[in-house]
């Protein structure tokens, strides 16, 4: 059993090596001029929301992942009556399917929070990897409008189509995450053999049919959601181990590790699950042009930005970007969540945005459709800072060094600077002086500060300068937390 575990730790270490390598360093840029166009106004949004729901936020546990046979602690079993068998377990969690009855569903209050907050997108959980759909699909009943679940008979029990419609009226794009492995589906893990861990459980190059069945399931499903839910702006898919085989170079690798343990999981590793995302990104986006997709840690030309997970980069990346960061609690929901302070969400998103990315904030929905208070109270509080500073963040690009000190910059494309001053732990307004060693205005310019009326003194001192603030400003500050001040050319 020692040998099995340790057999089984390589195999998801190596996993974690090449997909931590192959989402920091693989780019291909897209070709496509409508793609290029929207990826250009998609990364000037800069300040977007992710949310996890399903049936299993009944439970208030990880999202799906308790299914998956893999030993992390994250992701095991301690909820339901049955949790210590398997399968009994299975069917258990299935079956939340039976009572999940969201009542107090209110798409509208979401979509105003979101948009008074400074949000310009939304990525909402279509489809999670234990397949239930949070849309009306008619490839499975195992769905929210199915009618084994309470909410079918609701008149917003379709939740993605209610979702979508309530944040395109508030003027945010929208986006659909969907999962590309589905554990619930018999296509991907066959019953016949048990699940080993969170991939196909059987060789589809020696089951071409069953697997062909798979490929043509999820490309009916993605097609619901291009075609019957209006403009889509992004489809966001995850499950990035669901791809075409890796190169022969990734191929040695693994055998090459494996080998010499004299692992038997070397096929199961490297096995091939391609569901030919070129065909299947084509016909999206013959539904809808330009539409950016985002084949997460796979790749190639079908990831047009990548995402890294719950951490912000050192430094600025040399492609499109965006960080997904949990809010409060976890991705899905749980009981008693606690949010981030409105100080630590805003110099989250003036960090990332320093380094030119987007902040994808999650939050999670309950099992009776409502968000935590926790949840509203953060993005008010983003919201009042963004009302005074949106300015420094939307349409800016990064501009080295990013930061000095407490000192974050960005930059307009008409060569406009922004340094955004973080408060520290103890500091609850400006001070006197803001010095940068960095850049320097050039002669007459004219500084301000925004939310503040008049222009600040400031003097070069090297290759840089201090700018004052008055007293009556530091006394009576625009806004909490961070202060921008304007700098209207660049040497």
């Amino acid at each position: 059993m020692k040998r099995i575990a340790m057999l089984f730790f390589v195999t998801i270490m190596l996993h974690g090596l090449l997909f931590a390598q192959h989402h920091e360093t693989d780019y291909v840029p897209e070709t496509d001029p409508l793609v290029l166009k929207k990826l250009e106004q998609w990364q000037g949004l800069k300040f977007g929301l992710l949310m996890h729901w399903g049936a299993y936020s009944q439970w208030g546990i990880v999202e799906s992942w308790s299914l998956c046979p893999e030993d992390h602690g994250w992701c095991r079993r301690f909820k339901g009556e049955n949790f210590n068998n398997y399968f009994e377990y299975k069917k258990e969690y299935e079956n939340l399917q039976t009572t999940f009855n969201p009542v107090k569903f209110d798409p509208d209050k979401w979509a105003k929070a979101a948009k008074d907050a400074g949000m310009r997108y939304v990525v909402f959980t279509t489809k999670h990897h234990d397949g239930f759909c949070m849309f009306d699909s008619k490839e499975t009943d195992y769905k929210i409008t199915g009618k084994k679940t309470p909410f079918h008979s609701h008149k917003k029990s379709n939740v993605t189509k209610e979702i979508f419609d309530s944040f395109r009226k508030q003027g945010l794009w929208t986006g659909a995450y969907f999962s590309k492995p589905d554990w619930h589906n018999g296509f991907y893990w066959h019953p016949y053999f048990p699940p080993m861990d969170r991939n196909v459980n059987y060789d589809p190059e020696e089951y071409p049919e069953r697997w062909e069945k798979f490929v043509q399931f999820t490309h009916n499903q993605i097609m619901e959601l291009m075609t019957d839910y209006g403009k889509v702006d992004i489809l966001w898919l995850d499950g990035g181990w669901v791809a075409k085989t890796s190169t022969e170079e990734v191929k040695k690798f693994y055998r090459k590790q494996l080998q010499r343990l004299k692992s038997g999981f070397v096929k199961n590793t490297i096995v091939n699950q391609d569901i030919r995302m070129d065909e299947l990104v084509e016909k999206v986006r013959e539904k809808q042009p330009g539409l950016i997709v985002v084949d997460r840690a796979v790749k190639g030309k079908n990831q047009n930005y990548l995402t890294p997970e719950n951490r912000v980069p050192d430094k600025e990346l040399p492609y499109p970007w965006e960080s997904c960061i949990i809010a409060g609690g976890g991705w899905s929901w749980v009981p008693n969540a606690k949010y981030k302070s409105g100080k630590e969400a805003v110099h989250l998103l003036v960090d990332i945005v320093a380094k030119g990315g987007n902040l994808l904030f999650n939050i999670a929905p309950g099992p009776d459709g409502t968000w935590h208070d926790g949840a509203y109270k953060l993005l008010k509080e983003m919201g009042k800072w963004m009302k005074v500073n949106s300015e420094a963040i939307y349409e800016t690009q990064a501009i080295a060094p990013y930061k000095e000190g407490k000192v974050c910059l960005t930059k307009k494309k008409d060569g406009s600077v922004y340094a955004i001053y973080l408060a520290g732990n103890e500091e609850k307004t400006p001070p006197s002086k803001i010095w940068l060693s960095s850049i320097q205005p050039e002669k007459g310019v004219e500084l301000t500060m925004l939310g503040v009326k008049g222009t600040l003194n400031w003097e070069p001192v090297g290759n840089g300068f201090f700018v004052e603030i008055p007293e009556s400003v530091q006394k009576n500050p625009p806004c909490d937390y961070a202060w921008a001040v304007k700098i209207s050319a660049i040497k």
